[in-house]
């Protein structure tokens, strides 16, 4: 079992649904519902996941986990391009959650090799 909290990939997944909250709180309220509920959900399932796979005792387990955060990862991809066709998400909002994302799933690839290989030694 290792902390969670101190992973910098689990640092920034959790300061981007900070920030995918803020955002979302300008959405039309007819999306209260849908898209902001959906987005937040699934923005919020990074991090979690990450903590989640942190507390079982393989790593196989949290190689796991880790690949459900990315999934969600590319779930919040979509909805964040979602809310910007729909005009809800100002390009320039847009274009920061996008490249700040990007940098998650970067170091959750690299997590993820990382936690694979020493599974193989």
């Amino acid at each position: 079992m290792q902390d969670f909290r101190k992973l910098k990939v689990w640092e920034k997944a959790h300061a981007f649904v900070l920030e995918v909250y803020r955002a979302s709180e300008l959405f039309p309220t007819q999306e209260k519902y849908g898209l902001t509920s959906q987005i937040r959900r699934a923005a919020s399932s990074i991090p979690t996941n990450m903590a989640e796979g942190c507390g079982r005792n393989s790593n196989p387990d949290l190689a796991r986990f880790l690949h459900i955060a990315m999934g969600s990862a590319s779930e919040v991809e979509y909805l964040l391009i979602l809310a910007r066709d729909l005009d809800i998400l100002p390009v320039d909002h847009f274009s920061e959650l996008e490249a700040e994302l990007f940098e998650i799933k970067r170091m959750l690839n690299s997590l993820i090799q990382k936690v694979q290989e020493t599974n193989h030694q």
